[in-house]
């Protein structure tokens, strides 16, 4: 069931981000990648087995904000990109002064309140340790994204081509980045180190399956681009 579950989020993830790109434009994006860090600091709280490994639920969502980054890098450059971080950031930390206002209320319901505290005493510390991360990763991604995307352009002369090089060299280096700083963050003394080790290998295996797997995305979003010509190739060295 968790496999099943867990294929149709890719399907809904991906499915979302192509359609945000769709009906709502660059806008769409910068607020899918709002909303897809802040539930996926809510998710990364839920342990589960899966395919033979043990993970956090997150990893799709999580993936999903180094597509977005990409995409913005690609047809807007640096600018748009980093300012898509510096967005998910501003908001992410005030849900997380919300969370916690959350959790002094006196409610009526004490069972839901207990519920409340189950879920949301961990998120500091899950969503501290992923705002620092997701910020150093994030950066990283959009600087090697463009580090890459000039090496292709020295090699062939072709501004738009080898598009899944610069996806996939750049996610893949910042999602381990990302995967190893963030797991020691957020489970450093809350499970063994077996368990930290085993969910650093299946979280970075998951995001390079995610990172091919985004690739075709990240192609139809250009393609997009170019019909809403939003697609501005000239940005590259912003």
């Amino acid at each position: 069931m968790n496999e099943l579950l867990l294929i149709v989020s890719l399907v809904l993830v991906y499915g979302g981000v192509i359609l945000a790109y769709f009906f709502f434009g660059i806008q769409g994006l910068m607020v899918f990648g709002v909303f897809a860090t802040i539930v996926a600091n809510i998710e990364v709280s839920l342990l589960i087995e899966a395919f033979g490994m043990t993970q956090t639920l997150g990893n799709v969502l999580f993936a999903s904000t180094f597509l977005i980054t990409d995409a913005l890098s690609e047809f807007r450059g640096k600018r748009e990109a980093k300012q898509a971080v510096k967005l998910t950031l501003f908001f992410s930390v005030l849900f997380l002064m919300s969370s916690q206002l959350w959790l002094h209320y006196v409610p009526i319901d004490l069972q839901m309140g207990e519920s409340l505290q189950h879920i949301f005493s961990q998120t500091p510390r899950v969503i501290c340790a992923s705002l620092l991360v997701f910020a150093i990763a994030s950066y990283l991604d959009v600087w090697l994204y463009h580090w890459w995307w000039k090496w292709s352009v020295r090699l062939c002369g072709d501004q738009e081509r080898w598009l899944w090089v610069r996806n996939n060299g750049s996610t893949l280096i910042s999602q381990f980045v990302n995967t190893v700083l963030f797991t020691l963050g957020a489970f450093w003394g809350v499970y063994e180190w077996d368990v930290i080790l085993q969910i650093i290998i299946s979280s970075y295996a998951i995001f390079v399956c995610l990172a091919i797997l985004d690739t075709p995305i990240l192609y139809c979003l250009v393609y997009l681009a170019k019909q809403k010509n939003d697609y501005h190739s000239q940005k590259l060295f912003d």
